[in-house]
């Protein structure tokens, strides 16, 4: 008789909760690829990625006690990475805007490059997307990869329903033209 994944979960996380590191270990390691595949993907580096990775599993490891069982623990922690990223992105842009002087206009975020990295005949979609301008690909990655919906993003990144769909459409946009020269 095999275990669910979610029966695994369970009894690691109660374990964990409990101050079981092995078993935060084995959480560890069965949901790392996700939650970096996330994060990179959303921040658009490997290296900021790795960071936040690490970054959301000492949060995790911290607020397990704190944590209800009321949703599935991937999903608890894939929420959790989420709102790191959103956080950071924040963050960054507080520090960003320290940086330029009051005389000087706002640095424009830079669009999509002019070709999408080639590898023989095919196309690396997963370049294209990191080329995306910060917010359309965050809007993209929730939405077309992570299946939000518009509503939630928009609760998420302190946007309306319309400015998620507005920057979704931009992503495909720019995406498209990418893919196809």
């Amino acid at each position: 008789m095999e275990i669910s994944a979610s029966a695994d979960d369970s009894r690691d996380v109660a374990l964990a909760a409990a101050g079981d590191r092995h078993a935060f270990e084995r959480l560890y390691k069965s949901h790392v690829n996700r939650v970096f595949s996330l994060c990179t993907r959303m921040c658009g580096s490997r290296i900021r990625g790795e960071e936040l990775t690490q970054d959301v599993f000492v949060r995790s490891w911290e607020k397990l006690p704190q944590f209800r069982g009321e949703a599935a623990f991937s999903t608890w922690i894939h929420r959790i990475a989420v709102n790191m990223v959103l956080s950071d992105r924040k963050n960054e842009s507080r520090n960003s805007r320290r940086l330029v002087d009051d005389d000087t206009e706002s640095v424009e975020e830079p669009v999509a490059r002019a070709y999408a990295p080639q590898y023989g005949d095919r196309m690396d979609i997963a370049a294209a997307i990191e080329m995306l301008p910060k917010g359309a690909r965050q809007i993209f990655v929730l939405h077309d990869v992570e299946g939000y919906k518009h509503e939630e993003i928009a609760e998420m990144c302190g946007i309306t329903s319309g400015g998620s769909k507005a920057q979704l459409h931009r992503a495909r946009l720019l995406l498209r033209e990418a893919l196809t020269r």
